[in-house]
């Protein structure tokens, strides 16, 4: 027994020659690898910005994952000479704030969300194609509220409960099924149908920013979910 309690604190110990040091995992984050040739990356991989999308650096092994997305506003500044009014892009939901500057502009600034989509994608996935769910390989929630897979509309979020500039929308995923969270209210708006190992996956264009959240949430996971390990972290 005392060679058996040697023998362990001489492998546990610093100097022992049977010491194995812990390698220190990754943070969960954007992959700047897997992301769309126009795409920006910032904030130590929590930012996305620019056109097309990005995967994460994690795929969802375990039963039962959960992240977050933030959506952050943006701003337009148009410039009108002597107009009585401003030619807008068709924006969803934007706002529109005009005044006169100097003599001879209309000054106006729009406020909108841009377009994005956030879910789940295998790295199949055309990173540089906007919108995402036009396949197999990814299910997304859209700006506009849709949910899609393989170009089909799997679910709807209701009209009145689109997420809007500084939203937090939680998505839940257990190999069958995604779920969203809007600012921690659970939307009962289930898809499924992707297949394969996935990875989260968010896309921008037009102005768009969007936060990623995989650690440290806005809002408590669902009972049962937790953050994204790697898969050493899991075993």
């Amino acid at each position: 027994m005392a060679a058996l309690f040697t023998c362990c604190l001489g492998c546990c110990g610093d100097g022992g020659t049977g010491h194995i040091p812990l390698k220190e995992m990754p943070n969960v984050q954007l992959d700047t690898h897997h992301m769309g040739t126009d795409v920006v990356i910032v904030k130590s991989g929590r930012r996305i910005c620019g056109t097309g999308g990005c995967l994460a650096n994690a795929p969802l092994h375990q039963n039962k994952s959960y992240f977050e997305f933030k959506i952050q506003s943006t701003v337009q500044i148009l410039l009108s000479q002597r107009s009585p009014s401003v030619h807008l892009l068709h924006i969803t939901g934007g706002r529109r704030y005009s005044s006169p500057m100097m003599n001879s502009y209309l000054f106006s600034i729009v406020f909108h969300t841009g377009i994005w989509g956030i879910g789940v994608a295998t790295q199949k996935v055309n990173l540089n194609q906007v919108p995402m769910g036009q396949d197999i390989n990814s299910l997304v929630l859209r700006h506009d509220g849709s949910m899609y897979h393989n170009n089909e509309e799997k679910n709807r979020l209701p009209a009145n409960s689109l997420p809007q500039e500084g939203d937090i929308v939680g998505i839940t995923y257990d190999h069958v099924e995604l779920n969203l969270y809007l600012n921690g209210k659970n939307m009962h708006c289930p898809a499924s149908g992707i297949r394969g190992t996935v990875f989260p996956v968010v896309y921008v264009d037009d102005s768009a920013i969007l936060d990623c959240q995989f650690s440290d949430f806005y809002h408590t996971a669902p009972q049962g979910f937790e953050k994204i390990l790697f898969e050493q972290q899991i075993f």
